[in-house]
């Protein structure tokens, strides 16, 4: 099976992660720029917001890049329609079935890949029209699922027909030779870029990232269905310990309120909900994009080879 790289145009079967607030179109572009795919993630922006940072990208690169739609934002349909509208090379979607918008986007040459946690929900996927899916393991930061990377994607690429694309607890290129082994053709990678110079949020959040050990994260809203992975601090603590008095979805929604705009642009190291995926004891220092997706990829080839010669 081709990698990703081969099928979207990019140097590196490296997709980069649609992290809210963060995956702009400068910092898609930079990616994209650096041998990645870029993704401009919607997030909550509105959708004047969200074509205007599309429309950034394409200036800054004339590689691929693509974007990412969360289904439950609810302007949805206007936002699935600007995808349409712009020259991207491939969309990912999360929080639903993006069915209803696959034939228009596909019509348009985009090529479609949804976030998926589990084979169920990777299957409707692929019955709805995906050409490929992105396998997400617990292990990543941000919104989550149950089932680990290494669990998740073999019983994917089992199951489907479609190329797998690995994400969750990939930083090194172990862990991308890894997602090889288990039949994945690229990675999505997210934590391991927080740490980059052009990653555009606050530095006491990449700082966060780099000091964070291999114990450093925790998944708050479990009891409100809405688990996710982020950085212990304050707020996480506070969170926890709100859970288990069973506290009403109302608190903890207030609690949470703009947590993740006070971790990107304020630097709030004791309310910020700082997303971050477990394998951030792995990121030691901030690096450019163009020697974290080298060594990655260079990094997987060694490893790879080195298995050959045993």
């Amino acid at each position: 099976m081709k990698k990703i790289n081969e099928i979207l145009g990019m140097r590196y079967p490296i997709i980069q992660g649609a992290m809210a607030n963060i995956a702009t179109g400068e910092f898609a572009a930079a990616c994209s720029n650096a041998g990645a795919f870029g993704i401009v993630a919607v997030g909550g922006l509105s959708p004047e917001k969200f074509e205007e940072e599309i429309e950034k990208c394409s200036r800054l690169t004339d590689k691929p890049f693509g974007v990412n739609l969360m289904l439950m934002h609810p302007q949805a349909d206007e936002i699935a329609e600007i995808i349409a509208r712009h020259p991207i090379a491939a969309v990912t979607t999360g929080a639903g079935n993006p069915g209803k918008y696959i034939p228009m986007w596909k019509e348009k040459g985009i090529y479609v890949m949804p976030v998926v946690a589990s084979v169920l929900l990777a299957d409707r996927m692929v019955k709805a029209g995906a050409d490929a899916v992105i396998a997400e393991g617990t292990e990543s930061g941000g919104h989550v699922g149950e089932m680990t990377t290494l669990a998740l994607v073999p019983q994917m690429v089992d199951a489907l027909d479609v190329p797998v694309i690995a994400a969750g607890g990939i930083a090194d290129g172990r862990g991308m030779a890894a997602a090889y082994a288990l039949g994945a053709c690229g990675v999505q990678v997210g934590t391991c870029l927080l740490a980059s110079n052009e990653c555009p949020i606050h530095d006491n959040y990449k700082n966060a990232v780099v000091k964070a050990g291999d114990n450093a994260t925790v998944v708050t809203g479990r009891s409100a269905n809405a688990p996710v992975r982020v950085l212990k601090n304050k707020m996480a603590r506070q969170y926890l310990l709100m859970e288990s008095k069973r506290s009403e979805r109302d608190e903890l929604e207030k609690l949470t309120l703009g947590s993740l705009r006070k971790a990107v642009f304020d630097g709030d190291i004791d309310n910020g909900s700082f997303m971050s995926g477990q394998i951030c004891g792995l990121v030691k220092e901030i690096r450019p994009l163009a020697d974290i997706f080298a060594d990655l990829t260079e990094g997987a080839e060694k490893v790879i080879k080195g298995l050959q010669e045993v």
